[in-house]
């Protein structure tokens, strides 16, 4: 290999570095993390992810470089919305998982000057109302965490990496023409694979730091901010549908 395929791999690399830190990664990522309990568990999220998204993108690239062919675009634009529903879909499973399972909110009823409105309401914990028989809601979450605490990093990851497949398989293409090697094509993918690994390693990590410091010594914020967590993947993943659509 000359100088220009070594500085392509390098830069394959690196670009697997940054492309972990894009919007709809992070956001997918973060809904993740904040059912963990442990920086570990945190990381491993970011490991399965990458993993997903490494091995969705060889497969598409393989079949791009072996059949010569490129991905259409609507077939892109339909990939990219499937992202857009799942963030929604991981930001509601929050939200489902936050009501179903804490003792500390719910809904009030109020009557003022013969108006009746309800809002949500946080108690502390000396006087939260048990929603759930005792310890069966940390049992539920424990239960749920760790049945999807496996396979689902590592889909989300395969669906972003189909969704950014396009993109990907282009840039080995080009290589490619560049290289007149298949193989240079391929382990540039594998070095932007092992970078987006490492990437999202480090910031699920970073993400996960703030979250637990929040739910072991600010536990009157843990609910507000897992709250906001869904509710923020939901707004962002109806705003990265109208975006699939403009485009």
């Amino acid at each position: 290999m000359n100088a220009s395929s070594y500085f392509a791999l390098a830069l394959g690399f690196v670009l697997g570095l940054k492309h972990a830190t894009e919007a709809d990664h992070l956001v997918a990522v973060t809904t993740i993390v904040s059912e963990q309990r442990s920086i570990v568990r945190s990381a491993w999220v970011g490991v399965l992810w990458g993993i997903g998204h490494t091995a969705s993108l060889l497969l598409a690239a393989t079949v791009v470089i072996l059949l010569n062919i490129s991905i259409p675009q609507h077939v892109s634009r339909l990939l990219e919305f499937g992202v857009a529903l799942m963030i929604i879909f991981l930001g509601g499973r929050v939200l489902y998982l936050l009501f179903r399972t804490r003792t500390r909110i719910h809904t009030h009823l109020h009557g003022h000057d013969g108006f009746a409105h309800s809002h949500l309401h946080f108690h502390d914990q000396n006087d939260a109302h048990a929603l759930l028989p005792a310890g069966m809601g940390e049992t539920f979450q424990h239960h749920q965490s760790s049945r999807f605490a496996g396979w689902k990093p590592f889909i989300v990851g395969l669906v972003h990496g189909l969704a950014g497949s396009a993109a990907l398989t282009l840039l080995v293409l080009t290589e490619v023409v560049r290289g007149g090697s298949r193989m240079l094509g391929l382990a540039y993918l594998v070095l932007f694979g092992i970078g987006s690994i490492g990437g999202m390693l480090a910031m699920s990590t970073l993400i996960s730091i703030p979250l637990l410091l929040t739910s072991r010594w600010f536990e009157r914020f843990e609910v507000p901010t897992r709250l906001v967590i869904g509710l923020a993947s939901i707004a962002f993943g109806f705003y990265y549908a109208w975006l699939c659509g403009q485009s």
